[in-house]
């Protein structure tokens, strides 16, 4: 009967939303769930508040099912202030993780990810809890698919995978997009239980999803679910639809609807009489129509309010300011400042824990977690199969469900296959969410060209990730920055990119042995001078010291400005410094165009055009890929003698 009411309840809804949605009340997309009732209603009666549930774009039955109010949910598609994500996010994007419903996606797959994520959080706290991913047939074509399901089943997490297999991805055939259509049947590739069932048979969704969480909670391990359902409108209101299925298949598969499947079985068992059944649907379209009305009264969000929640609106203060690096009274390295910072935190805080490939025993391609996994054991210092997208979706996942993942991914190329991840989903999980989930994520790996390790090993990147809102992106210049900007990145709440310069990892330099932050978006003024103000980062910092020695020699006095975060960037510092030379050089490593050094450019001409006596000007790598060989790779990369006639030649304008 619960069930029932459920199923009622999604359909009932969905009915009005589509009457709204042709008075214009939906402002965009509207993705109905009619057909599938008996999925959600089946699978959430075996979830409890604190299970998690992740979701896609056809989202609004598991929303319902979970315990989301029609009010909340219509409100929300009517872009209201009161609606579940505060009208952030529409029929796509439902958040409500304080009754486990942890977000619907607008993007096909991240969901099997962030659940694994979530499984992994659960096993590592040990709290019984299960995680659950609906999604499509779509889905299961989809790199995700076979990497969250990798990962869950060699970590044995307590995830139910339930692939909602409505025939069609959009208006593509299941029979036509995939090489096995048996869903279920592809468990076994990754040795793990595979169940068909009848979609839209609520009792078999029912028994087939308590089996499953049953094995999840236990320490069984996933279990993949797939139930053969159909969707009776089409893929959004408004869309075309019989092109490639026919109105006679909606007919017949009308004919098989879970609600009145269900409806007469009771009758016939004699659980429910008519009148009973009649009594509750009357209740279920009083409340909907009730919550319809007030959705339509209800407030606009304030415009005002449109730009926050990007970021931790209350960061937790920095609770060990840095002392002075000329005061550490010892010297050590790049890599062994952000261990010191690492082991510390990790000692203090259980919620940390480390994913990459080699980062376990190895200890990291650059020594980066040494000796840590014997300290901390496997679920801690986790090595991970070479799936990029995989592991960083699964960080996501983690992070909305209390972990702070910390991700070595070695060189900052080989994220680019996870970007829609870090931007789509870890960059923005806290605005879409309404401010309610956190995304301590930390990124760390490599950039720089060096060592002849050609393009895909040589990225820069930082500017790119910093055009994104809600990621902060850090790049240290020296040991002491590493270390407590690495400290900082660790007690943040908000995802973090730390960049690390290949070529700096091995210098030494003074790093004080206590525990200390560094904040970000305080630049650090590596050499004050009075004629022309350098602004670089990392290895371009230390070539351009170098640079202001012998220029120095030549009466030329450099004030060299170190931003040490790009991303929120100091533009208070360098336009001081402007101020009081009147000259401004940009040293970037990265390609000139649509960078940092052109951001940093266009806001002093902004702030500071009276104050400058000469146009800006940049030294930038070449645009090109990294090649190869010794001397073409020299070629493309800024040096300490371009800085010197860079400065020079602004000085003589």
């Amino acid at each position: 009967m619960r069930m029932y009411r459920t199923m009622l309840l999604i359909r009932s809804t969905e009915e009005h939303l589509i009457r709204s949605h042709q008075r214009g009340l939906v402002h965009g997309a509207c993705h109905t769930y009619i057909g599938e009732e008996a999925i959600a209603a089946g699978v959430c009666a075996n979830l409890t508040t604190n299970d998690a549930v992740f979701s896609t774009h056809r989202g609004h039955g598991h929303a319902l099912a979970k315990g989301v109010t029609p009010h909340k949910l219509i409100a929300e598609l009517f872009g209201k202030a009161e609606g579940c994500s505060g009208g952030r996010g529409g029929s796509m994007h439902l958040f409500a993780p304080e009754i486990g419903l942890m977000g619907t996606s607008g993007i096909v797959g991240p969901c099997i990810l962030q659940a694994a994520g979530a499984g992994y959080s659960f096993k590592l706290m040990k709290s019984g809890r299960v995680a659950a991913a609906f999604f499509g047939d779509g889905a299961s074509n989809n790199g995700a698919f076979h990497e969250g399901l990798n990962m869950a089943a060699i970590w044995k997490l307590p995830v139910i995978f339930i692939c909602e297999n409505n025939q069609f991805a959009t208006e593509v055939p299941i029979s036509y997009s995939g090489g096995n259509p048996e869903i279920a049947q592809r468990a076994a590739t990754y040795n793990i239980p595979g169940v068909s069932v009848d979609g839209n048979d609520v009792l078999a969704v029912c028994r087939a999803a308590e089996a499953a969480v049953a094995r999840a909670r236990t320490a069984g391990g996933p279990t993949l679910i797939e139930c053969k359902t159909y969707r009776i409108r089409p893929h959004a209101e408004g869309m075309g639809d019989f092109t490639c299925r026919t109105r006679d298949e909606v007919e017949q598969w009308k004919k098989l609807c879970p609600i009145l499947r269900a409806r007469k079985m009771m009758i016939e068992q004699k659980i429910a009489s008519e009148n009973e059944l009649e009594t509750i649907a009357a209740e279920i379209t009083a409340e909907i129509s009730s919550a319809v009305k007030a959705a339509e009264a209800a407030a606009w969000p304030d415009p005002a309010t449109a730009a926050i929640h990007v970021y931790d609106e209350n960061p937790p203060k920095v609770i060990s300011p840095a002392p002075l690096a000329s005061e550490a009274g010892r010297e050590t390295t790049f890599v062994r400042a952000t261990l010191e910072a690492l082991s510390s935190e990790m000692e203090r805080n259980p919620a940390i824990f480390v994913m990459g490939e080699g980062i376990g025993k190895r200890g990291g391609n650059f020594g980066t977690t040494a000796g840590l996994f014997d300290k901390y054991g496997p679920a801690r210092l986790c090595d991970t199969p070479i799936c990029e997208r995989g592991f960083i979706g699964l960080a996501a996942g983690a992070a909305m469900t209390g972990s702070r993942p910390i991700i070595d991914f070695m060189f900052t190329d080989f994220i680019l296959d996870a970007a829609g991840e870090i931007i789509n989903q870890v960059a923005k999980m806290q605005y879409m969410s309404n401010g309610r989930l956190k995304m301590p994520v930390l990124l760390r790996g490599c950039i720089g060209i060096g060592h002849s390790v050609a393009t895909h090993h040589s990225g820069n990147y930082g500017s790119m990730y910093a055009h994104f809102p809600g990621l902060k992106v850090v790049i240290p210049s020296t040991p002491y920055d590493a270390k407590g900007l690495f400290a900082r990145a660790l007690r943040c709440n908000d995802p973090v990119l730390f960049l690390e310069h290949r070529e700096l990892m091995a210098i030494k330099g003074p790093v004080p042995e206590c525990d200390y932050e560094i904040e970000f978006g305080n630049a650090a003024v590596l050499r004050e001078g009075r004629h022309v103000t350098v602004v670089a980062l990392a290895l371009m910092a230390h070539h351009a010291l170098k640079a202001a020695a012998e220029l120095e020699q030549e009466g030329i006095s450099v004030e060299l400005i170190d931003p040490r975060t790009i991303s929120p960037l100091d533009i208070d510092a360098i336009a001081k410094s402007v101020r009081k030379t009147g000259h401004l050089l940009v040293v970037d490593e990265d390609f000139g165009q649509f960078g940092f050094a052109s951001e940093i450019a266009a806001r002093i001409a902004e702030e500071c055009f009276d104050d400058l006596d000469a146009p800006i000007r940049r030294v930038s790598g070449l645009f090109t890929p990294t090649p190869y060989s010794p001397k073409l790779e020299a070629a493309v990369v800024p040096n300490v003698a371009l800085i010197i006639k860079a400065v020079r030649d602004l000085m003589e304008e």
